[in-house]
């Protein structure tokens, strides 16, 4: 028995001096690199902490997700432990700076810096690493240097709607730009669903990357919405950036124009400015005006974009030609009070408060002057600006029987009607014009669909001398089917080369689109 007690003591006696070193290990021996590394941690924002999660979905509301939380492998130095290190085996810091180099692709020179600082108990050498980065520095098994892991953001799809996400900052955790930023708060305790359907979202993004690629254009941007409801469906901008590695973008990249930027949308305007003129009762779609291929207002002539005179024209040809003398006849048969009030109805002056952030509004303001020229011109959407999102919610308008609905982007969000603008014949009479003009031009129609839709090719002003530069932006916008449209498109293409109208470039994106959505939602034709 003794023997057993005198044993039980050893074992005991035995554990108790294993703790009681490492305790002075930790509190006495590595003191400074432990409170030095807490400190880093805590400043550098990466002590783990739970994050929602952000989710796509699809037609069966399946979730994606597109936003999560992954463990990352941390690459640090102690530079006091590999100074010592380097002085107990004659050797130089510099080795250890030459062998991680090549592996960490960072200069062996700036590695140096870091691992000679005096009085040093922790310095990051690499937040992310991968998984080859951390195989090797395994390898090496070099003193001083170690791996750690950390729960940070990842998402799963790289560039796909990364306006549209955000990102969260490696320094703070705090969400950046998009859903990240606007649902910050929220997001530390819970999951976001958003409205985005991750294979339209996907469709579209490719779309709009051939698109910029093919006219060598400086960026595109298209949104998909269901105007029922007004869900957003997709929002995509190219280019765009990786979220995952998001310090090696420019600012600029992190912004989303289709809520953050304006622009004049062109011959687009012009379904709106028949929509009120038809609403108001000043004209039907069989009003004959004759053109004689120009008309001048306060000493500036305004001609047809094609440079041709159409003679004797009703206002649905207006619309299937695009004719921007037509526009203006309609305007001035309402007048200029009742156009611009229908203007703001449709709300080109205003937010749309959709739960994105850093949305501004559109500009109408060079219609308080009075000008004819000025409403003349606004006829047919030149000298008025408006956000990628205000127009698509405006055309929704009309494919929504004259209501506008609220843009939605998280489900959770219920259904919410601003106004009605515009009656639902009018509505009706304006979708009947742009299917006629789909037809007309051909190359959005797609067989055994009414498909509605216009176009618009907009000259970019010149903010330095005044007046407008050579480059344009395409705009086409449409829905389908028109009897009961499911979705709307706008996409929108700034400065392509070598195409100065809309029916090259965004048209045949459009149809495309259109054509994969009606597919994806399996929605029955309606013109057999």
């Amino acid at each position: 028995m003794r023997w057993r007690f005198i044993f039980i003591i050893f074992v005991f006696g035995t554990l108790y001096s294993v703790l009681v070193f490492h305790l002075y290990n930790i509190q006495i021996v590595k003191n400074l690199y432990y409170s030095a590394r807490a400190q880093f941690l805590s400043e550098a924002g990466v002590l783990e902490k739970y994050r929602g999660d952000i989710y796509f979905i699809d037609k069966n509301n399946n979730l994606i997700q597109a936003a999560l939380n992954k463990d990352y492998d941390m690459i640090y130095a102690v530079p006091s432990e590999i100074q010592k290190e380097a002085k107990l085996n004659n050797s130089d810091t510099a080795d250890w700076a030459e062998k991680l180099s090549p592996i960490l692709n960072v200069d062996a020179v700036e590695l140096e810096k870091k691992i000679n600082k005096q009085n040093d108990s922790y310095e990051l050498l690499i937040l992310k690493a991968g998984e080859e980065q951390t195989k090797q520095i395994q390898k090496l098994n070099l003193k001083g240097i170690y791996i750690d892991k950390r729960n940070l953001r990842f998402y799963p799809f790289g560039e796909l709607a990364s306006q549209l996400l955000g990102f969260v900052s490696i320094d703070k955790q705090e969400g950046r730009y998009g859903l990240e930023s606007r649902f910050d708060s929220f997001l530390q305790s819970n999951g976001l669903i958003t409205t985005i359907d991750w294979n339209i979202q996907a469709q579209t993004e490719e779309i709009l990357r051939k698109l910029v690629e093919r006219w060598e254009a400086k960026s595109a941007t298209a949104i998909v919405q269901d105007p029922k409801t007004g869900k957003i469906l997709a929002m995509a901008n190219f280019p765009n950036f990786e979220p995952n590695d998001y310090p090696r973008f420019d600012i600029g990249d992190f912004l989303n124009p289709a809520v953050q930027a304006v622009y004049e949308p062109g011959s687009v305007f012009k379904i709106f400015t028949m929509a009120a003129g038809i609403d108001s009762g000043k004209i039907t779609p069989e009003t004959v005006y004759f053109d004689s291929g120009s008309v001048t207002l306060n000493g500036k002539t305004i001609r047809n974009w094609d440079h041709k005179a159409y003679g004797k024209t009703t206002m649905a040809e207006v619309i299937e030609h695009s004719i921007n003398t037509g526009s203006v006849y309609a305007e001035r048969m309402m007048g200029h009070d009742i156009f611009y009030n229908y203007f703001v109805k449709f709300g080109f002056n205003a937010l749309t408060e959709i739960n994105l952030p850093g949305e501004v509004k559109g500009n109408i303001g060079n219609l308080k002057n009075g000008r004819d020229i000025d409403f003349a011109t606004a006829s047919y959407g030149q000298g008025v600006s408006v956000t990628p999102v205000r127009l698509i919610s405006a055309v929704s308008a009309i494919a929504n029987g004259g209501v506008i609905m609220k843009p939605l982007i998280s489900v959770d969000e219920k259904p919410e009607a601003i106004r009605r603008i515009i009656s639902e014949d009018s509505a009706r009479a304006v979708a009947g014009m742009m299917v006629s003009a789909v037809r007309k031009n051909i190359i959005a129609d797609i067989a055994n669909y009414s498909v509605a839709g216009k176009t618009g090719t907009a000259y970019i002003p010149d903010f330095k001398v005044g007046g407008y530069t050579e480059d344009v932006i395409n705009t086409y916008t449409g829905f389908a089917p028109a009897s009961d449209p499911k979705f709307v498109i706008l996409i929108k293409l700034e400065k392509p080369k070598n195409a100065p109208v809309a029916g090259q470039t965004v048209v045949p994106a459009f149809r495309e689109l259109a054509q994969f959505i009606l597919n994806y939602y399996n929605v029955a034709p309606d013109e057999l």
